[in-house]
């Protein structure tokens, strides 16, 4: 059974079972409140027959019984009567006793009583004139109650199977709307092929439990998305780089092998199998650091780290290793609050991008002094990360951070082109945006930004 139909069921039975209890208590109280009016006009009708018969001394029995007859309704199997202190049946021309000696005496004893008998109420009270101690028995059957119970019996009865259509229908409407964009949800998953990992299903605008799970799923949609492009990348980029340097590699030893030369070509031919086994390492190592840095990302490692502190600490790594060029830290509008430099970031990823951007840019400008910028307030953190190199020509500048690219000033430098395309993957899945400016001859200034907002 669907979801919908089991919640439509659970809230009509609910519902029902409610409304069962409301009708119900309302038909106990109105039977209850019926026969205790009724109750109320027996007990009035006793005291009237007291009053005509006990004390109005100067009238005649049948007058009295015409008047009664004339002016006061009767009751559908009424019987009344009026007891002496013998416990005998007076003034009312009816031989029958009717009540026994004890009912009659438990009168005398409680002054009042009333009591049901089947669908017969009786009510008895005692009296006192000064013709004696008397006891009055009036009893009757409330005809026109049980009519009207009757009639609201057939009216509940309507009524509950008329509400109840009304709550299965409407309630079976409240949950086709409720888990709408549950159905969206399962359209849209049922659409997702390994050809369109990208696809993200609809979240919706209502915040409650199907836009939660709505936006793990597309949590999830961009991890696995991740680890295929990852996948296909790595492939794609191993095959097409790595087939370059072996084919170099065979070539080099088959010819090396052709025929006898001398040590001298040996040894040439040996260099240069190693120089396409170096290249071959270093396409390997960036690939793997590559497919580490998607992978670290996609387990969402991060942390809170003080920008200012990494620039320290990386500025003393780079200035105790290199001999020559120096790594020089410089802050300017710095915010007097210190948690505008926290960043919540995966750090060996971020230490990873910018130590790709520092080595190019002593690569790029002879081991001379490179300069860093960072500025920090409520809204970013930015890092300028500056150098006097060569610059970067206009036809580089829109295929600068491709992956495996290389212009024509980087062949002079040893270099796989996947440095600034690293730096620049890393930082754009960390939610910032890298850029640079630069003037042919002049040096390059890269530029990171995070924005808090």
């Amino acid at each position: 059974m669907k979801i919908k139909d089991r919640l439509a069921l659970y809230f009509t039975l609910v519902s029902t079972i409610t409304l069962s209890a409301v009708l119900f208590a309302i038909y106990f109280i109105f039977i209850k409140f019926l026969e205790s009016d009724f109750y109320d006009r027996l007990n009035d009708r006793a005291f009237i027959i007291a009053k005509l018969y006990l004390e109005a001394d100067e009238i005649s029995s049948d007058s009295l019984q015409k008047v009664r007859n004339e002016y006061l309704e009767t009751l559908h199997g009424e019987i009344v009567r009026v007891y002496d202190s013998k416990n005998k049946a007076r003034f009312i021309k009816d031989n029958q006793q009717f009540w026994t000696r004890e009912t009659i005496n438990q009168v005398r004893k409680a002054k009042k009583i009333r009591f049901k008998e089947g669908l017969r109420q009786t009510v008895g009270i005692f009296y006192k004139d000064n013709q004696g101690d008397f006891v009055i028995l009036a009893s009757a059957i409330d005809q026109s109650t049980y009519s009207r119970i009757g009639k609201l019996k057939t009216i509940m009865l309507a009524t509950f199977f008329i509400i109840t259509l009304g709550l299965l229908l409407s309630s079976r409407w409240i949950a086709n709307r409720i888990l709408r964009p549950l159905d969206i949800f399962i359209n849209d998953v049922k659409g997702i092929k390994s050809s369109n990992l990208h696809f993200r299903v609809r979240e919706g605008k209502n915040k409650d439990e199907i836009n939660l799970l709505a936006q793990n799923f597309n949590q999830l949609m961009a991890h696995l998305e991740q680890a295929f492009v990852l996948q296909k990348t790595f492939v794609a980029n191993a095959s097409h780089e790595l087939r370059t340097p072996i084919t170099s590699l065979l070539m080099s030893a088959e010819l090396a092998l052709s025929q006898n030369r001398s040590t001298a070509d040996y040894q040439k031919a040996l260099q240069s199998v190693i120089e396409d086994a170096e290249k071959m390492d270093a396409i390997i190592n960036s690939l793997f650091n590559l497919a580490q840095a998607d992978l670290e990302f996609g387990s969402s490692t991060t942390e809170h780290l003080r920008i200012d502190e990494l620039l320290w600490e990386l500025q003393s790594q780079w200035n105790h290793k290199n001999s020559t060029g120096k790594l020089f830290i410089e802050i300017a509008d710095l915010s007097e609050n210190p948690n505008d430099l926290i960043l919540s970031i995966n750090k060996n990823l971020l230490e990873i991008a910018l130590n790709n951007i520092i080595i190019n840019a002593f690569k790029f400008s002879g081991q001379q002094d490179v300069h860093c910028l960072l500025k920090a307030n409520e809204q970013y953190i930015q890092i300028e990360i500056k150098d006097v190199g060569i610059g970067i020509d206009e036809s580089d500048r829109q295929h600068l951070f491709k992956p495996f690219y290389t212009s024509s000033k980087q062949n002079a430098h040893k270099g796989n082109g996947m440095g600034l395309y690293m730096a620049q993957k890393i930082i754009t899945l960390a939610k910032g945006h890298l850029d640079f400016i630069s003037s042919n001859g002049l040096g390059t200034t890269f530029i990171v930004k995070f924005n808090k907002f």
